[in-house]
């Protein structure tokens, strides 16, 4: 159970962080506590929802918690390893997984779509993050709403990515491990970052190189508004506060 990848050689599949199995049975016992997820909840129940797909779903905290409240739920994901646990949730049952990009999302006339997290961000270039907005446009009904969050750069959050300021120890259901984070590059709107996680009970190590770009309102405007869509509304995340947007976006036909 070790393991690391070469940063300088661009990714295109999956972080190790949700595609080894190894990490993907730890990650939502380091991920802590989902009260970002509450949030989301509550914004689904303004637009009176009933179905939704989740891009991005990783492990399937959110596509699980709506399926048990009655909502039609798709959750999409590149990770399989992601996914295997997601299916082993309670409500698990309930969701339509499917393996893939944001780009192959299917058109299922859904009333929302979202990408929690950091999902947003993992679509370094522009074409890219075109690409999964057109999808996502496709995927909605035709008053569907488009709900994701995005790291304000004004905020210059990465510099905070240290491993002093980042190490923790937590039990898992494979041990204890210690994990800590550290930036590795900032080019200018893209920053790349690296975690380690060391399972101590076995002294195994495993790294994992993401890179996340950051996008201005005025970027996300401009890209939105090219596949499609009008910004409704932008809120402050109430888990980071002054850090984050909510963007609320609806396809510019309604």
């Amino acid at each position: 159970m070790s393991g690391s990848e070469d940063p300088s050689i661009p990714r295109t599949d999956p972080d190790l962080i949700f595609a080894d199995p190894c990490l993907a049975e730890i990650y939502d016992d380091l991920d802590g506590d989902r009260d970002d997820l509450d949030f989301y909840e509550t914004i689904i129940a303004e637009l009176g929802a009933s179905s939704l797909l989740d891009i991005g779903c990783g492990t399937g905290a959110l596509a699980c918690r709506l399926a048990q409240r009655g909502f039609h739920v798709t959750g999409l994901d590149p990770a399989a390893a992601s996914l295997d646990v997601a299916r082993s949730k309670p409500g698990a049952q309930s969701v339509s997984w499917l393996l893939g990009s944001a780009q192959n999302a299917p058109r299922l006339g859904v009333d929302v779509v979202v990408m929690t997290g950091n999902v947003a961000q993992v679509f370094l270039s522009d074409d890219s993050w075109a690409a999964a907005l057109t999808a996502a446009n496709d995927a909605l009904d035709v008053n569907g709403r488009l709900v994701f969050e995005t790291r304000d750069p004004a905020f210059r959050g990465w510099e905070e990515w240290t491993r002093e300021r980042s190490l923790t120890v937590k039990e898992t259901r494979s041990g204890a491990v210690e994990s800590w984070v550290e930036l590795t590059s900032v080019d200018p709107s893209l920053v790349a970052f690296r975690w380690t996680f060391h399972f101590l009970d076995t002294a195994a190590v495993i790294e994992s190189n993401s890179t996340l770009r950051f996008r201005t309102l005025d970027e996300l405007d401009s890209s939105l508004s090219r596949a499609g869509f009008v910004i409704d509304e932008v809120r402050d995340a109430p888990d980071r506060p002054s850090r984050e947007f909510i963007v609320i976006a609806s396809p510019s036909q309604h």
